[in-house]
This record gives C-alpha cells, structure tokens and sequence, in this order.
C-alpha cells in the first residue's frame, strides 16, 4: 500500500509498517467514496452530535468505523477518536495507542472542498487515557490524509516530512518528496476575519500589519486564505508557505480556542516542526503542551518561523504597549 521505490532510503519504522498499511487502506477507500460525491449517499448527512458538542456527518461516522475496524490486529492497543467519547481498545497485546480525526473538515463534504483524516501515534500505556495526555513531543508518528483533486499522505517518523501521492490505479501511496520542507518566504496567512472583533489586541495588532500591505510596517502585500478545512490549510502552508491562525477569542466557548489538541493540533504541530516551521498556542510551543482530556481544545498558530515567531512577539509583549500597537493600527481606525 505504501511504495518507497523512487527514494529507497525513505522507509517506514518496522513497528509502525502495519498500522500505516491500515490507514492507507482505508484512505484508498474513502477516497473513492468521497469521489462518487452524492452517488455514493447522502455524505453531508447530519446524523446526530457528539457528546463534546460537534455535529457528526454520515461519512464522519462511516470513516471512525472504518479506521476501527482496519486497524485491529495492526498492534494498536489503544483507539482515540475524535468521533468518540472515550478510549476504544483494539488489540489487548498491542504496544502501540492511535489518535486520529477520522475526517476532519466534515462540513465541506456537500461542497467538494478538500477534507481529511489526521492521526497520530504514541507508546501505549497501561491506562487508556494515559497513552494520549502527554506531551506532543513524545509521538512516534504522525500525519494526515488529504482527500481533494489529489489523495496525499503527509507523514513523520520524527526524521523530517514524508509526502506521499495515491495512484488511484495501483492503490498504492507513492513517495514523491523524501524530506518536504515550508518555503521560508510566503505572503499568505489563513484566518477566519468574520471574528475580527472577538480576537485579542495582539492578534489583531498582527492582522492589521498584514492589512497595511506594503505601505504598512511589514512592508509587504499579503493575500488571505480560509479554507476552514485543516488539512488543506497545512497542506497549503506546508507546499507554500504562510502561517494559519485560530486563536482564542471573546466568545463563550472559544476562551481556549476550538481546535482539539489530541486529534488535530499535536499531530499538525509535529508534521510542521518536522518540516522546518513552528506551531503554538500563540505564545508557547504547542508541541510542549499536555492536554487535560481527550477532547481537549487549544489555540493554534503554525507555519513559516518567522510569521510565527512575530505573532508570539506581539504576545510577549507588555499590555499596554500592545494597546498602543494596536491603538495606532487598528483595522477601523483612519
């Protein structure tokens, strides 16, 4: 299912060869079924909420299912997903314990927007919930599925980023980038602008310098982007470049941002510091942070160093020269 010829010396970790067999399997099959469109079902289909709070589509339930059941006997002991509440166990001798976002950006199913799976892999423990809370440094692999006019595989071993294409004849991953790194220069940053208002000031401090253009202190046009998937955004920023931000804001619910630190943002932190990038929370590595519960959400800023770096200076800064920055800059302001 995964095919190295074109970079020999690119292989997958031994123990981890049948738990990357099954997920790509799965992919292969799900990217078939999210070809067909509304000739395979109704995909988009509300069919109920989690119990955290999100609406589950009919594919994001077929796609847990799938995941689940092609993944006993792969030595995962421990099954994590975002689709469900509590820890699932697979294989009672397994070592290993899998987090994944069996689809992630669900609600663009019924508008042929790219969608995807995100996963990661941790030593498991003897407590369920133990082998998931834990630093994001200590995961020994982790990538996403993308499923759009392309069906890729980005995934790390810890030794930098390995981008792998579907061949939709062969049914097989081939590797087509042996060690993926983010462009170092972009002029492009993700954001939902909608929530401009509920945003903190050094957030918006920062928007509003990428605003200015190249009249303003970054002396630079930007382009924004908002795509409102999180594997296509990575997917962008990791072949372009540019920096994704969703951070915390005003609005009840959204204190500690909205993203889940165990399905979504350790995984994606690590495939970016693997790639040559930086992820936080805005102002601390995300990959340093242990999450509370399994569904845990965080705030999270990723992508090229530097963009990342100055969204954390403005952080770092004392609140009443931030409210100056902003006092000066501010998006309504003349």
């Amino acid at each position: 299912m995964i095919a190295s010829q074109n970079f020999p010396e690119s292989t997958v970790p031994a123990r981890l060869q049948a738990p990357m067999e099954a997920l790509c399997k799965v992919a292969c099959d799900l990217s078939r079924t999210i070809a067909r469109g509304p000739l395979a079902g109704a995909l988009g289909a509300d069919v109920g909420d989690t119990t955290h709070g999100d609406t589950q589509k009919a594919l994001d339930v077929q796609a847990d299912d799938a995941f689940a059941a092609e993944l006993t006997g792969s030595g995962i002991r421990w099954y994590a997903s975002e689709e469900q509440e509590s820890v699932v166990e697979l294989d009672p001798d397994g070592d290993l314990a899998l987090a994944i976002d069996p689809l992630d950006g669900s609600s663009n199913i019924d508008v042929n927007v790219s969608i995807g799976t995100i996963f990661s892999i941790f030593e498991a423990d003897d407590e369920p919930d133990a082998s998931f809370l834990r630093p994001g440094t200590e995961q020994l692999c982790a990538g996403y599925l993308i499923y759009g006019p392309q069906t890729a595989l980005m995934v790390t071993f810890g030794d930098g980023v390995q981008h792998y294409v579907l061949d939709p004849v062969e049914r097989t991953f081939m590797l087509v980038n042996a060690n993926l790194k983010i462009p170092a220069q972009a002029s492009e940053f993700a954001i939902n602008a909608s929530n401009y208002r509920h945003w903190s000031k050094p957030i918006r401090a920062y928007i509003d310098d990428c605003l200015a253009g190249d009249t303003g202190p970054r002396a630079k046009n930007f382009n924004m982007r908002w795509v409102a998937s999180l594997v296509a955004e990575t997917h962008r920023i990791l072949n372009r470049g540019g920096i994704f931000l969703y951070p915390s804001d005003a609005r009840p619910g959204y204190e500690n941002g909205r993203l889940r630190m165990v399905y979504e943002c350790a995984p994606i932190a690590f495939l970016v510091e693997q790639a040559g990038g930086k992820a936080t929370t805005g102002s601390d590595r995300l990959l340093s942070q242990t999450a509370t519960d399994l569904h845990a959400r965080t705030p999270f800023i990723f992508g090229s160093s530097d963009k990342v770096d100055r969204v954390a200076a403005y952080h770092d800064l004392p609140d009443q020269e931030v409210s100056a920055l902003f006092g000066t800059r501010g998006l309504f302001r003349a």
